[in-house]
């Protein structure tokens, strides 16, 4: 667990630092005045002001920010008014707001075009152990590569026709052969299978450098349609009370998914920071309160109406959009310890 942390850590230090460079870039240039950027969120460690822009390390890891002058609209927009985010148009402040998206996705695109670059070997990999199954009993884990077997439906066949019997295993885990002994069940509970494990399969065949951006990209687009797919289908089930969080990981579940992807190899971690990115981008751009895309409803509103929303008002909302996000990230954390 501890090594799923520190690769948290790590893969939350790039989306973000890239996430807010998107910001910082787009800004820079239209020639604002970028008054901070910084890493992590207060209370500050370390700042240093090189040029017109002060340089910040903060103590939590999970956030950072680029503060742009004028982008709160109470500020002076009377001093370097050319150099102030409310004075742009409505045109450009969009891109700057979507900066951070764009770049997400250009880093989930990055990975996962590598990984085609580079392929995966063929492999049936455990997801997820069943309580008081056999491969608990064992000590089997998630993350765990079964060996001498390239498909799911081979390795399911090999143990269903040896239910009651013996069977050797031989399991890849960070790196090592690990052999368990295990007797497959003959009448397994209800939804679960005679080892009482969940299977996925893992491989690509390398592609060349061309080829494995075009099919990045194509699976980074069709990523990004199932994302918005899920989280459209769980708002609507939560307005008529039937939403479920089992699907959905917190922090805690990301953890455990890291630490299998850094047992599995570096390909895999790779494949997971691409794979995070693309849903961050999707979060992200969201039109929810307090997310870029919520920004982005209400520079539309502005548009149509021909002026700025009110700024208590966009103040307010935002302000409760992000109790509501951290809200949600407490109950799924809280699954998330209930589940692991």
């Amino acid at each position: 667990m501890l090594i799923g942390i520190v690769f948290v850590i790590i893969f939350l230090s790039i989306l973000i630092l890239v996430h807010e460079l998107g910001h910082f870039f787009s800004a820079k240039k239209f020639g604002l005045l970028i008054e901070e950027f910084g890493f992590g969120l207060p209370p500050k460690i370390w700042g240093k002001k090189i040029g017109e822009t002060n340089y910040s390390i903060n103590t939590l890891p999970f956030g950072g920010f680029v503060k742009i002058f004028g982008e709160n609209r109470e500020e002076n927009s009377g001093v370097l008014p050319e150099r102030s985010f409310g004075n742009l148009k409505i045109w450009q402040r969009a891109v700057i707001i979507s900066s951070g998206v764009i770049m997400n996705f250009l880093l989930g695109w990055i990975s996962i075009s590598i990984v085609f670059a580079i392929g995966i070997p063929q492999a049936v990999i455990i997801t997820n152990i069943q309580e008081n199954s056999p491969a608990e009993i064992i000590g089997l884990q998630g993350g765990d590569k079964i060996v001498g077997f390239n498909k799911t439906v081979d390795f399911i066949e090999y143990t269903n026709s040896n239910r009651g019997k013996t069977i050797n295993l031989k399991i890849e885990r960070a790196g090592e052969i690990l052999e368990f002994q295990v007797i497959p069940r003959i009448d397994p509970p209800i939804g679960q299978g005679a080892l009482g494990i969940n299977l996925t399969e893992a491989g690509l065949p390398k592609q060349n450098i061309i080829m494995s951006f075009w099919e990045g990209l194509k699976a980074s687009v069709e990523i990004v349609k199932t994302i918005f797919t899920s989280l459209f289908d769980l708002i609507v089930k939560a307005f008529i009370g039937k939403a479920s969080f089992e699907s959905v990981a917190g922090p805690i579940g990301i953890v455990k998914l890291t630490a299998q992807a850094s047992n599995l190899g570096l390909i895999y971690l790779l494949q997971l920071l691409g794979l995070i990115s693309l849903n961050l981008a999707v979060i992200n751009i969201f039109p929810f309160p307090a997310l870029d895309g919520g920004r982005l409803v209400f520079l539309a509103i502005e548009k149509i109406k021909g002026s700025p929303t009110n700024h208590k008002f966009e103040r307010i909302v935002n302000s409760l959009g992000l109790a509501l996000l951290i809200f949600l990230m407490i109950v799924i954390t809280i699954k998330d310890i209930l589940r692991f």
